[in-house]
């Protein structure tokens, strides 16, 4: 089963920055990685297609992400919400048989977690999210089940009214990065 990995890049990162000078997905870890890179590279690691969304303009980190492998897609409406990014990425790749989404933001997440979500998906299961000490983080996976409710995603809540309303299998991992995002300087 060729499921897509979609990585969402296009925010803004206002708590991070509230002036927008500084992008949170291009600042350095504390090895050294930088942010955007360590998302793209765990995903890259579980899945060959990774299309990552950016902003109109965000040159620098499109030209990163290319690098490393991924596609890129320019969201021009990235502004508008959260469900407009996933929703670009999802029109743009909705031949595939199911997606894992993520988040530029939360680099911390391990491949053999990613592998688990995926792997729920290929044994049919709809909608798969991690849990780690019962709370429910990211990536989420969804099969192309979901593909109409997706790509009728609106505002900046992502994909969680589907998840509210929908049967999701819920992996248990041991894995703190699927609900540790870089949010402030000193989530670096």
């Amino acid at each position: 089963m060729a499921l897509v990995g979609i990585l969402l890049a296009a925010g803004r990162g206002r708590r991070f920055d509230p002036s927008g000078v500084e992008n949170k997905l291009l600042q350095t870890l504390a090895d050294g990685e930088i942010v955007v890179a360590a998302s793209a590279k765990n995903m890259l690691a579980v899945l060959p297609r990774v299309l990552a969304v950016v902003r109109e303009g965000d040159d620098k980190l499109a030209a990163l992400l290319g690098r490393l492998g991924c596609e890129v897609r320019v969201c021009a409406t990235a502004d508008l919400g959260m469900a407009e990014s996933l929703t670009t990425a999802i029109d743009y790749t909705k031949g595939a048989e199911g997606w894992l989404i993520g988040l530029g933001d939360m680099p911390h997440v391990r491949p053999d977690t990613m592998r688990a979500l995926v792997a729920t998906i290929e044994r049919g299961a709809r909608i798969a999210a991690p849990v780690f000490e019962g709370r429910r983080g990211n990536p989420v996976a969804f099969s192309a089940y979901h593909l109409p409710l997706l790509l009728a995603l609106e505002g900046d809540q992502g994909a969680r009214a589907i998840l509210k309303s929908h049967s999701v299998s819920e992996v248990v991992v041991d894995d703190e990065g699927v609900v540790r995002d870089i949010d402030t300087k000193q989530d670096l």
